[in-house]
């Protein structure tokens, strides 16, 4: 038989050697808890959300909004925003690059009720004329909350050293009919389309412009105006060729 095993003898240079709680970390471990660090982690944790969450660029609009109600559209600043939210201005245009982007995010909103409005139960069981009447008003409906802020931001757009702001808008009134009248179900096409869709821009702009003036109760000056264009453009209509 062989030497018998010696047993090893105890010390640190023998076995597995088991860090305490006081050992350093490792280069890819987290930072020494220092108060710097602790602060800079602190702040990371409230700010990165508040700036960056879906939620954020709602908030900002809505801040706008209350802003402008408070001192008027001219007067809202986005420092101004970003100091009432505890946002900066980096974390502001995260979501929008200027004023105008959040007057466009206001009318986006109506734009998405004006695209919900065909889930209406009975949507595709009332005339055309009907469609175009509801879907134009759910567009108004939407802004209504802010009626007058809303025609302080077309004030804005308005003024002769904001046509960049001016050339925009007209795109946003092509695309916006553009919707109403897939929200309405209008399917004519090729020159009658046309037709129609010259009609319609200027029976959406004229509704909108008396709307904004419109003081009667739940807008039914600016319902009676809306019926009586579409009526108008309906009987047009009938008399347009359909077979070219």
């Amino acid at each position: 038989m062989g030497d018998a095993a010696q047993p090893m003898p105890a010390g640190p240079a023998h076995g597995p050697v088991i860090p305490d709680e006081s050992s350093p970390v490792s280069s890819h471990e987290s930072a020494p808890a220092t108060p710097a660090n602790r602060q800079r982690e602190t702040d990371d944790a409230v700010q990165r959300p508040a700036a960056m969450a879906p939620q954020a660029g709602a908030r900002i609009v809505d801040m706008a909004l209350e802003l402008g109600e408070r001192h008027g559209w001219d007067e809202v600043h986005l420092h101004g925003i970003a100091q009432a939210l505890g946002l900066t201005l980096a974390d502001i245009r995260r979501h929008f690059e200027n004023k105008d982007a959040i007057a466009e995010a206001w009318f986006d909103r109506a734009d998405e009720a004006l695209l919900a409005a065909p889930q209406a139960p009975d949507w595709f069981r009332v005339p055309v004329r009907e469609r175009l009447h509801r879907a134009i008003f759910a567009w108004l409906d939407a802004l209504s909350p802010h009626r007058r802020l809303t025609a302080a931001m077309l004030r804005y757009k308005l003024q002769p050293d904001h046509l960049h702001l001016q050339a925009l808008g007209a795109l946003r009134v092509s695309r916006t009919v553009q919707w109403i009248r897939e929200a309405a179900g209008v399917t004519s096409s090729g020159w009658v389309r046309e037709v129609e869709e010259a009609a319609l821009t200027g029976i959406y702009l004229s509704t909108f412009a008396a709307w904004l003036n419109d003081e009667s109760e739940g807008a039914a000056r600016t319902h009676a105006w809306l019926d009586r264009l579409l009526a108008m453009a309906e009987a047009a209509a009938l008399r347009l060729p359909r077979d070219r």
